[in-house]
């Protein structure tokens, strides 16, 4: 995520600009997304930076996706259609880059990053809907339904996203992969 001080707004200004946009308090979103109060007290001022599964809790307790909280444009109701590198909003912090494309759509597309020995966590992810990814460069380890295979460059997948899944970067390289999901799961 995009530290404080870069020219960024940074992600507790941006959730306290947003939930106030929809009037609501601290309190009143902590009730509808399910998280603790303090929890969102300390994200706002800086003391916690939440992993990308707590913002999309809290991001649950508003009226839009994850995609769109970082998607100036999208909240602004203006149709953005051209991206430069410095255009794609970092999802994540840590050793798992998610790089999103745009935002507030049907098709979220990301270029994801992951580091020697990254993984998206301990257990396996589902969510509606499907995803498919390219291998760009590395080696990534793909899991659906407790089935693995480990692809490289140039190599796909597809599968519906249901299914539980994980995706671990077991090589030496950094890999990099171009996804997309629809609907979008941040």
């Amino acid at each position: 995520m995009e530290a404080a001080g870069d020219g960024e707004e940074d992600i507790g200004a941006r959730l306290a600009r947003v939930r106030k946009s929809y009037g609501l308090s601290q309190r009143r979103l902590s009730k509808k997304a399910g998280v603790a109060n303090a929890t969102i007290s300390q994200i706002e001022s800086g003391a916690l930076n939440p992993t990308v599964g707590t913002l999309k809790k809290i991001v649950g307790g508003l009226p839009m996706t994850l995609s769109a909280f970082f998607d100036d444009e999208a909240t602004a109701g203006t149709e953005r259609i051209f991206f430069t590198v410095r255009d794609l909003v970092e999802l994540s912090d840590g050793p798992v880059s998610y790089r999103q494309v745009g935002g507030g759509g049907t098709i979220q597309f990301m270029w994801e990053r992951y580091a020697p020995g990254g993984a998206t966590g301990r257990h396996d992810i589902s969510h509606e809907g499907e995803e498919c990814g390219f291998v760009v460069s590395g080696e990534l380890t793909v899991t659906v339904a407790g089935r693995s295979r480990t692809l490289r460059a140039g190599e796909a997948y597809y599968f519906k996203s249901i299914q539980p899944h994980s995706f671990r970067n077991e090589g030496v390289e950094p890999c990099e992969v171009v996804t997309a999901c629809t609907p979008p799961s941040f």
